[in-house]
This record gives structure tokens, sequence and C-alpha cells, in this order.
């Protein structure tokens, strides 16, 4: 068989995954927070771009109406022409001078400016003195303050309660070591070894640091923790010290056992528990703590004066940007042939942001719309009446694909009458019904086993098996290990151990 070369023509089909495709699918899965971040680096980055600043209008919003697909102005479209065109300065360059940027400001405006300087001199007096904002008392930096964290508060008390040196050595290491919870994961042995002293006086240095504000810091041991916290409180005695050694029957809660091995009957059992709970198991945590970001919601869902959904976006939450067409045509002109393949470059990225954008926001009401369609009970009754949808539903409704719609719910929420709720909440698996009647929710069928277990009376504690019956009377087809996993999941304790808990504090 004789190998030779030669060329051949095919045909194919190939999904090629382009720069500008890969931003519009990421920009889908990003949260609220994160593509606001995401548009203020394209801000930075790309010249021709700008924040839309005029107000957003009011009632059904797409969230995309207010961001236009395209620049419409005629000053971009002639620029674009002119640089398609070829109709550059080759010797020109791209800086501008405030008078080209702010060409068309009016001279009252200017007047202002001026009158604010005025009046920022005649402020200057109030003062006492000549002094302007640019000085060091009134820097921004003076303005800001941080939180101090767990490391530099024990810091602090150890300059003041260690006066030897090398024990500010050894202490300042050991500090490095404490967690954000505030406890030391180190043996004592091993410290001494890195260190190259002896255990028993990295013993005797812990508990000094050990006497430190938050009490229960430089514990190893939550048993330790606890006991360092009850023994400021005076509350440590022989039976509180069992208790603290046998946390594993406290979370069991076999109160029978404890009050065997404390020696102490049920009412001085619940006093000592309960000045368990007043106890901190975590105590580095006061410190340092980061501010808790609050859910922003994306979409509002509102019952219409119909008795309809109107489903709308939360505008305040979709960035609005559009393309710079005055500094767009202003470059054209003195545009060199360098130059010219950079603005083609921004021109098409700036216009590719502002249309993602846009079908980004569309997308999310598509699917918001639909899945407002398909649980229409559960905004209208309750969790009960939460139906089993899955993401193909969703995507076959709307004529997407999973994928997409998997993109869109991904850390995007919905903030109705009965609370704000992740929009993959909706998304829950089916329980069969029993005499194959209409499938239950997995989330409706676990509100049922917790509004079961919360009616109980401590004469009439529900066993895993009575719960499946009651389910199976109520049409729910389900098997004593899901109601089990189920029940752990919401982290309600054993038939077992509710009995216990119910008959003492009957």
């Amino acid at each position: 068989m004789a190998v030779a070369q030669r060329l051949e023509l095919r045909q194919g089909q190939s999904l090629v995954m382009t720069p500008q495709l890969q931003q519009a699918i990421k920009l889908l899965q990003l949260s609220n927070i994160e593509l606001n971040a995401f548009v203020e680096q394209e801000l930075e980055r790309n010249p021709l771009l700008e924040r839309d600043e005029s107000p957003s209008r009011d009632g059904g919003d797409t969230g995309g109406e207010d961001t236009p697909a395209t620049p419409a102005s005629e000053e971009v479209l002639a620029a674009d022409a002119k640089m398609s065109d070829g109709e550059v300065s080759a010797d020109s360059t791209l800086d501008a001078d405030l008078s080209n940027v702010y060409g068309e400001d009016s001279r009252a405006e200017l007047v202002g400016v001026q009158g604010l300087e005025s009046e920022a001199g005649a402020w200057a007096n109030v003062r006492g003195g000549g002094g302007s904002f640019d000085d060091s008392e009134f820097g921004l930096e003076n303005t800001l303050t941080q939180e101090r964290t767990l490391r530099e508060h024990l810091t602090e008390q150890m300059q003041v309660a260690l006066k030897d040196t090398r024990q500010r050595l050894i202490g300042a290491y050991i500090i490095d070591l404490v967690d954000e919870a505030g406890y030391l994961r180190t043996d004592s042995d091993v410290i001494a070894e890195r260190l190259g002293c002896e255990a028993a006086e990295i013993e005797s240095l812990i508990a000094v640091l050990q006497s430190f504000e938050p009490t229960g810091v430089f514990a190893r041991t939550l048993a330790e923790c606890l006991a360092l916290q009850l023994k400021e409180r005076d509350r440590l005695d022989p039976a509180m010290a069992i208790l603290v050694q046998h946390l594993e029957l406290v979370a069991r809660r076999d109160h029978a056992q404890l009050m065997r091995l404390c020696g102490v009957d049920s009412e001085d059992l619940t006093e000592m528990l309960s000045d368990l709970r007043r106890c901190n198991p975590k105590p580095g945590l006061i410190f340092g703590s980061e501010v808790v970001q609050p859910v922003i919601p994306d979409v509002f869902v509102r019952e219409g004066p119909d008795g309809a959904w109107i489903i709308e976006l939360n505008t305040e939450t979709l960035p609005r940007v559009l393309v710079n067409g005055r500094y767009l045509a202003q470059v054209s002109k003195s545009a060199s042939r360098e130059d010219k393949t950079y603005i083609t470059e921004c021109l098409n990225n700036a216009n590719w942001l502002v249309k993602s954008l846009d079908q980004r926001a569309r997308t999310i009401l598509k699917v918001s719309t639909e899945i407002v369609r398909q649980q229409d009970a559960f905004f209208a009754h309750g969790i009960q009446h939460l139906r089993p949808l899955n993401l193909r539903t969703i995507a076959d409704a709307i004529s997407m694909h999973e994928s997409t719609v998997s993109r869109v719910t991904a850390n995007k929420y919905l903030a109705t009458s009965r609370g704000v709720f992740e929009l993959k909440y909706f998304f829950t698996s089916s329980i069969a019904a029993v005499e194959g009647g209409e499938a239950h929710s997995a989330a409706a069928v676990r509100h049922r086993i917790k509004t079961l277990i919360d009616a109980e009376t401590a004469d009439s504690v529900l066993s895993d098996d009575r719960i499946v019956e009651l389910l199976r009377e109520a049409g729910i087809d389900i098997a004593r290990r899901t109601v089990a996993k189920y029940r752990e999941a919401m982290r309600i304790p054993s038939s077992v151990q509710r009995r216990r808990t119910k008959s003492l504090s009957a």
C-alpha cells in the first residue's frame, strides 16, 4: 500500500468557546455582589465603558430595557464607520484634554465649581486657621477604624502580664498557634520540642495565658474551655467537673446517667445544664469576626390586584453600563493605525458586555417567572404545598438547556411575602404517593415530620415507625430510614432522647 500526501476538504460541526461566549456564561452564575465587582473591573479596564447614572424606571422592569443592548447613538455609529473605513490620522494620539472631554459643560456649572472653591476657603476660617481638607488631621486614613483581632488583644495582655523577655517570646509564639475560635490545638510537648525548652515551662506559661480575656482562650479541648469559664464564675464544683468530663452524655441527653455519675437529682442537673449553656464554646470568635453580608434579593414576587403574581427584577442589583459615544467619537478622529486596533477591541468588548448583562437579566426573569408558575401553590398556601421540581422541567418549559438553568439559579435569591429564598430552594426531589397519587416534595415532607414532632407531648412521643404510619395515612409513601435521615438532617434527636427531655421538663 503506497503512502502519499494529499489535500482533502471536510465539513464538520464543532462548538467553539470564544472569550465573549465564556464571559456570557460566567456572568450567568455570578451573584449580584460578584457581578458588581466584575463590572467595576471592566469599567477600570475599558475606557469606552461608563456607568449609566440615569434614574431607572419604576414598574415591571425586565432589567434589560434600561441597559441598551448596543450603542444606538449616531456618534458611536459614525465613529465605528470611520474606523472601518480607515479614516484615522496616523500621527495622532489618543490623549484628550479636559476641554475636549467636558466641552459641552455650561458656563453656569463652571461658575458653580468656582463658588464651591470659594466656600471651601470660607470654611477654613471657621476652624480658626488657614487649613484645608488636605491637612493630616483631616486625612481619610484618620477617619477609618479597624476591628481589633484576637491576636492583638492577647498580645496587649501578654505585654502586661509577662515581664521576662524569654517568656514574652514563648508567649508570642503560643499566641500565633491559637486558632480563630481561641483554641490551642498544638500539644505542649510539640511546642517545647520546637522551642528547645522544657514541657513543664510551657505548661506553666499556658496556665498564665489561660487567665487572659476572653475567658476560655488557650484551651486545648472543649471541656477545658468550659471548665475555665465555670471556674471564673465559681461554679466548678466536683459535680460540675464530672458533668464537663462527660459532654458526650450531655449531647445524647442521657440525663439518667448524668444524675447517677454526678450524684444529683433532676432539679440540680437542670440548673447545672443551664449554667453550662451560658458558657461560650468559641470565645475567640468575638474578635475580628467578619461582617455578615446580608442577602440582597435579585427578584421580587408580589401578589397583584387580580390575584396573579407580579415578578420583577431588583434593579438596584443590576449594574447599568453603556458605551461612551462622545469619547469614542473624539478619539476616533485622531487615532493612529496602532490605536485603531485597540479602540476596536475595546468597542467590541463594551458592546458584548452590555449585551451580556441585558441577556443575563432577561434570563433570570424568565427562569424566575417559570419557577413561580410551577410553585404557585407554595406562594399561596405555604411550604406544605411545595411541589417536586427539577431543572429539566424548567428548561423544557422555557426552551433552554439544563446547564443554563443551573447557572441562573446559582447564588440568586427571590423575595416573597413568606421570606427570601434561594432559587435552588424550589428544586426538590419527589416522594411517591400512596396508590399512585401526585408525588410530594421532599421539603414538604420534612416540614410535615417537624410539625408532627413539635406537637408531641411527654406521654405521646412518636417513634420513626409511628411517623411512617401517620405519613402513609396522609398519602405519603416513605420508608423508615428516609424518616430517620430527614430527622437527623433537621437535628432532631431520636424518640428515646426526646422522651427523656420531655419527662425531665414536665
